[in-house]
C-alpha cells in the first residue's frame, strides 16, 4: 500500500503540474474489452487523442502514462480504487472527461516548437505492469485481470486504424513506469511503421537502476521479482535480455538498453526524487528521520546528503556503463535537480522542460528536438558536481536547499 501511495503522490503531482493547454477528451476503448485488453478491474482502457494539423499531419507522438507498479494481489486490488487500476476511477477523477495537454504534448508553437502540431496521444496506465502483462486467467477471488500487454496492443491497433501507420515521423515516449514501458516497447513500436518512417523513443525518468552494490539492492530486486511473479512476466520480457539474465533483472533498463535497436533518448535526474525516496529502503525501513528529509530537503543531515550523493554516483556510473555498451544513436540529458519526470512539466518549474539554459546551453525540450530531427547529437550529463551546481565541501543540513536556491537563481531565470 505504501508503494501505491507514493506512486499516486508522484502521479498526482505530475498531473496537477500540467499547465493548461488544449482541452482533449478522454476516450474509453470499448472495443478492447472483446480482446481481453482491460484494466486491473476489468474496465476498458482509455486514451486521449489530439489530431495533428498543418505540416504536422503526418507525425505522431504517443505518450505512455506512468504510476508505479503493483507488487502483489493486495497491492493490485488497492490500485483498482484509483485511476492507476480502473478507467472508471479515471473518468470520475477527471472533470468532464477532459484533460489538458502540456509540456512536450502542448499544441502551442511557442512552448513546444518541435512537436506542437503533431498527432498526440496519451495512453492511460491502469495495469500496474508497465503495459507488459498478459495473463489469460482472471483472479477468481478478487476478479483482477493482468492484461497490460493486451492494452498496449489494442491501443496500437486503434491508432493504426485512425492513420498512425502512414506517419512520416513517430515518437514513443513515457514517464516513470511509462518511461520503463517505453524502453520495453521501443523496438516493437518501431516495427509498426514503414522503413521510411523516422521512429524514435524518449524515456523520461524510466531508468530505474539495480545498483547491485548500493543501499537497497535486495529491496529493488525483490520488488521487481514480485512484479514479474504477480503479472506473469517471465515469458513477456525481451528474449535478448532473458537469454542472459533472470526475468527480474530484465526489468532494470541497464540490462535492456544495450539491445534496443531503435534510437532512444533518456531524460533523467541523477537525484531522482522517486528512486531516492522509494527504491533505497522498503516502506518498513524508512525512518521518520529519512521521511522528513525527503519531504523537506532542509531537514536532511550530512548522513542523508551522503546517501543522496552516493546514489548519484551509482546512477551516473550505471548509466555510463550502459551507454558505453549501446548504440551511438542514444541521446541523454542527465541533470542534478531533485525531480522525477519532465515531459509534462509546466513552464517555470525547477528543471522544467522549456525554461533556463541547462546542459550545453540547451533545455530539455531543445535537446530532445535537436536529437530527434538529427540537427545534432545530444549526450550530456552533469559530471561536474555531486550536488546541484558547485556546492561540495559543506556538510551542513541546509546544504542541498542552499544549492537548489542558487541553482534556481542562476540557472533557471
Amino acid at each position: 500500500m505504501a508503494t501505491l501511495l507514493l506512486a499516486l503522490t508522484i502521479l498526482s503531482l505530475v498531473v496537477a503540474g500540467i499547465e493548461a493547454g488544449e482541452s482533449v477528451t478522454i476516450t474509453l476503448l470499448d472495443s478492447a474489452v472483446a480482446k481481453g485488453a482491460v484494466c486491473l478491474d476489468g474496465t476498458p482502457p482509455a486514451y486521449a487523442y489530439s489530431p495533428g494539423f498543418g505540416d504536422g499531419v503526418d507525425n505522431w507522438h504517443v505518450f505512455l502514462e506512468g504510476g508505479g507498479w503493483c507488487l502483489d494481489v493486495d497491492d493490485c486490488l488497492d490500485r483498482t480504487k484509483y485511476r492507476t487500476g480502473s478507467s472508471a476511477k479515471l473518468m470520475s477523477e477527471v472533470q468532464n472527461g477532459v484533460i489538458s495537454f502540456g509540456g512536450m504534448l502542448d499544441a502551442n508553437s511557442t512552448l513546444n516548437p518541435n512537436f506542437y502540431n503533431w498527432h498526440v496521444v496519451i495512453i492511460f496506465y491502469c495495469d500496474g505492469s508497465s503495459f507488459m502483462s498478459d495473463v489469460e486467467a482472471v483472479d477468481p477471488k478478487h476478479n483482477l485481470t493482468y492484461r497490460g500487454a493486451r492494452i498496449y496492443d489494442a491501443m496500437m491497433d486503434e491508432l493504426l486504424r485512425i492513420g498512425m501507420g502512414n506517419a512520416k515521423n513517430a515518437l514513443l515516449s513515457g514517464s516513470s513506469a511509462g518511461g520503463l514501458s517505453t524502453i520495453l516497447h521501443c523496438d516493437k513500436f518501431q516495427s509498426l511503421f514503414h522503413n521510411t518512417t523516422k521512429v524514435k523513443c524518449v524515456s523520461d525518468s524510466g531508468f530505474f537502476i539495480h545498483g547491485e552494490h548500493f543501499i537497497g539492492a535486495d529491496w529493488r530486486e525483490s520488488s521487481f521479482s514480485r512484479v514479474v511473479s504477480t503479472h506473469g512476466l517471465t515469458n513477456m520480457l525481451p528474449t535478448s535480455c532473458t537469454s542472459k539474465f533472470s526475468p527480474t533483472l530484465c526489468l532494470f533498463p541497464e540490462n535492456l538498453v544495450p539491445d534496443i535497436q531503435t534510437p532512444l533518448f533518456l531524460i533523467e535526474s541523477a537525484f531522482d526524487l522517486y528512486q531516492i525516496g522509494s527504491n533505497l529502503y522498503s516502506p518498513g525501513d524508512r525512518s521518520p528521520r529519512w521521511v522528513s528529509c525527503l519531504q523537506n530537503l532542509m531537514f536532511c543531515n550530512s548522513t542523508e546528503i551522503e546517501i543522496m550523493k552516493d546514489f548519484r554516483f551509482t546512477f551516473i556510473n550505471t548509466l555510463k556503463n550502459t551507454i558505453a555498451n549501446s548504440s551511438s544513436r542514444r541521446g541523454y540529458y542527465v541533470h542534478s535537480c531533485w525531480r522525477h519526470t519532465h515531459i509534462l512539466s509546466p513552464r517555470g518549474s525547477i528543471c522544467s522542460l522549456f525554461v533556463g539554459h541547462g546542459l550545453a546551453d540547451k533545455n530539455i525540450a531543445e535537446a530532445v528536438g535537436d536529437w530527434y530531427f538529427d540537427r545534432s547529437e545530444f549526450q550530456e550529463m552533469d559530471m561536474v558536481n555531486n550536488l546541484p551546481l558547485n556546492c561540495t565541501g559543506d556538510d551542513q543540513p541546509t546544504l542541498l536547499k542552499k544549492c537548489m536556491d542558487y541553482y534556481i537563481q542562476h540557472q533557471m531565470p
